[in-house]
């Protein structure tokens, strides 16, 4: 029985070491494959980081994209869309990447293709942004045009206001001067009616015993019978005399008003509507006209001077009555005299 026992302990004695090295190797072989699998999962770790940055990266262009592409005005509607589609390939190939993830063993080919997608949306975004820097060129020359045109517009309300500001200043000394135009013109006016009843009184101490020479408001009316014959533009020796009274009246009232009085002494013709036709005469315009000149060179030829004379023909158009009795168209064929100013 002992040398059994000890046979039995002596062949387990043999086995033990041989278990030990079994147990040692394959405990070197589960540590070498648990090293390989810590390994793997940490490249494929450091894969799924790549992608991750990769990610952000393209993110980070998609916006800056983004940015530069609401500059552009007239393309902003097909870039957008352009963007959305690239964002909408972006959000997808997240998801892929997402799925690859939750299979990092198994994702190389599927990160290859979304690295081929990546690339290819990238080349996409440099071409928009290419597109992009070329209407950023156009916005950037249309804003100095702009910022020029403003300051054309500055310089021309500047130019307005001061145009403006002097126009302002001319119509105020030009009002200021009409009032002193409008004063002195009251002034002379006075003067001159003054002068003008002056005038008048000795006319009518000169002529007080003709009854054929009358005042009718502002004026002295000589009839026509006194100064021409029927039809004629030549004075008679009665005329000639009350034209000489007159002439004389006239020369000492010239002595007396001042000569910044621009008066004169206008002459009136006036004829009936009966018509006349001659060969001097074919109307009663040039009648009454021609009568006014013979008496405004008469007064000439006294010694008036000239530039104090004006002549005008009325004909039949300025009656005084309105009759066709021979009373009433007595009284229309006349001479007219008034002083006034120029």
């Amino acid at each position: 029985m002992a040398g059994v026992r000890t046979r039995r302990r002596s062949e387990y004695a043999d086995f033990w070491p041989g278990y030990v090295d079994v147990l040692s190797t394959l405990l070197l072989v589960v540590t070498f494959l648990m090293s390989i699998f810590m390994l793997a999962q940490y490249f494929a770790s450091q894969e799924a980081s790549g992608k991750d940055t990769a990610l952000k990266r393209l993110t980070l262009q998609i916006t800056e994209l983004t940015n530069l592409l609401s500059l552009e005005k007239g393309k902003s509607k097909s870039a957008e869309d352009e963007l959305a589609a690239l964002q909408a390939t972006l959000s997808s190939l997240r998801e892929e990447n997402t799925k690859l993830s939750g299979t990092a063993l198994s994702g190389d080919e599927a990160a290859k293709a979304a690295e081929a997608r990546i690339s290819g949306l990238t080349s996409e975004i440099e071409s928009q942004k290419k597109v992009s820097d070329e209407a950023l060129a156009k916005v950037d020359l249309l804003n100095q045009q702009l910022l020029s045109l403003r300051r054309q517009i500055a310089a021309l309300n500047e130019a307005l206001q001061a145009s403006e500001k002097k126009d302002a200043e001319s119509q105020s000394r030009i009002k200021d001067l009409g009032a002193r135009l409008n004063a002195a013109l009251a002034r002379q006016v006075q003067e001159l009616q003054r002068y003008r009843s002056d005038f008048f009184g000795r006319l009518r101490e000169l002529l007080k015993n003709r009854k054929d020479i009358r005042v009718v408001g502002d004026r002295f009316v000589f009839e026509s019978e006194v100064l021409f014959p029927s039809g004629s533009n030549q004075l008679t020796p009665e005329g000639l005399a009350a034209m000489d009274q007159l002439a004389s009246a006239i020369i000492e009232l010239e002595r007396e008003i001042p000569k910044e009085i621009d008066w004169a002494l206008q002459v009136d013709g006036h004829t009936d509507i009966r018509p006349i036709a001659s060969p001097t005469f074919p109307s009663n315009w040039e009648l009454s006209t021609a009568r006014a000149i013979s008496v405004v060179r008469y007064l000439i030829s006294r010694g008036v001077p000239a530039q104090r004379l004006v002549a005008a023909g009325y004909g039949e158009f300025r009656p005084l009555e309105a009759g066709i009795d021979e009373a009433s168209l007595q009284r229309n064929r006349r001479i007219e005299l008034k002083l006034t100013n120029r």
